[in-house]
């Protein structure tokens, strides 16, 4: 009976949740007496989010609401790249915010030799944007799952298909 067991390390997030934190960021906005009249716009796109509001010092509340209400959702600040602010008309600026989604090359070459060269029973194999993890025992799973979470990679990583 030799089965072996095995996970995926990606790098994702809840999409509904991002909708929420924007929701919440957005009705915050309205409501702050600060920021109610900045004319101040959040618009989420598939890979990005596009504000535009009347200056950087709003844009920097913006940035504290966004973090904020996206840790109350378990949303990891990785997932948020800032883009280079840019003017806009009328003394208005404008920033994009990408959202990471998987992991890249690099990492995931950085991930599997971390796991080769510290586990010698469990193998790390790159598949597309995520690294699948093999072993026969499921204690060394583990193991590899603890040491992961102790490094600090610049992508928010999560453990799934775990079988």
């Amino acid at each position: 009976m030799a089965s072996t067991y095995s996970f995926d390390i990606v790098s994702d997030f809840d999409r509904q949740e991002l909708v929420n934190t924007i929701d919440q960021v957005v009705r915050d906005i309205k409501g702050r007496y600060d920021l109610k009249d900045t004319q101040t716009t959040l618009e989420l796109n598939e890979q990005s989010i596009n504000v535009s509001t009347d200056s950087e010092f709003t844009l920097d509340s913006v940035h504290n609401i966004l973090r904020e209400k996206a840790a109350k959702r378990n949303l990891s600040q990785k997932i948020f790249e800032f883009g280079k602010v840019e003017s806009a008309s009328g003394n208005r600026v404008r920033q994009e915010i990408t959202l990471k989604k998987g992991i890249s090359q690099e990492i995931a070459k950085q991930i599997s030799k971390l796991i080769r060269d510290e586990f010698k029973k469990v193998q790390a194999s790159i598949q597309g944007d995520s690294v699948r993890v093999s072993a026969k025992v499921k204690d060394d799973l583990q193991d590899v799952m603890q040491r992961v979470k102790q490094e600090d990679f610049p992508v928010a990583l999560q453990f799934n298909n775990y079988r």
